[in-house]
């Protein structure tokens, strides 16, 4: 018998067939992970290509908050001795910026204030401009601070600015809100997601 001599498939063992067919499903393979990377880079770009900056920007310029402990008479609208009861409350006054940097009209419907707490996010809605009024109706001694209030249902024109200043109600005594351990805002925009804003100024007290 030559000792030089070519095999035919018929004469193939298992092992070496084995061996062939690996070889050709590992090329398989390796195709397939660099089609899937290819695949994966090109959604990626696509999707950071494709999108948009918000509509509108932001920025929170002043804060400042005045916290209440009040304490009922103790006696009814007749004279007659009832319970008294007491309450704490703080009032948060923010003055803040938005602008639309879009090229069409946006809608402003809400304003949101969280304090974060240690039993978790404490959240309040602003007020209307109409009762942003009356709170310096009710408390006169805090005119000395009061602004242009911010409408919370305004339009915001292509390019346009506006500036005001919300107030907020917390059902917090003085030392829950002091130990507040972050506080922030969201700014709700019609069929937009909400624009957040963390505030860089201080909170002051008055």
């Amino acid at each position: 018998m030559s000792l030089l001599r070519q095999e035919s498939p018929d004469t193939l063992d298992d092992a070496a067939r084995g061996e062939s067919f690996t070889r050709g499903t590992s090329h398989v393979i390796w195709a397939s992970i660099a089609a899937t990377v290819v695949v994966t880079v090109a959604i990626a770009i696509y999707v950071i290509a494709g999108e948009k900056p918000p509509v509108a920007t932001g920025e929170i310029l002043d804060i400042w908050a005045h916290p209440m402990h009040t304490e009922s008479s103790g006696f009814d609208a007749n004279g007659a001795r009832i319970p008294q009861e007491s309450f704490d409350q703080v009032l948060v006054f923010t003055h803040a910026r938005l602008h639309n940097q879009s090229k069409q009209p946006v809608f402003l419907y809400q304003i949101l204030t969280n304090a974060v707490l240690g039993d978790g996010v404490h959240t309040a809605y602003a007020a209307p401009a109409h009762d942003y009024e009356r709170v310096f109706l009710a408390y006169p001694e805090l005119a000395a601070w009061k602004s242009t209030p911010l409408q919370i249902d305004a339009t915001l024109q292509p390019g346009q600015t506006v500036e005001g200043t919300f107030v907020s109600l917390f059902r917090l005594s003085r030392a829950e809100w002091e130990a507040r351990k972050g506080l922030d805002f969201e700014f709700g925009i019609q069929y937009q997601p909400m624009l957040k804003l963390n505030p860089q100024v201080p909170v002051t007290e008055r």
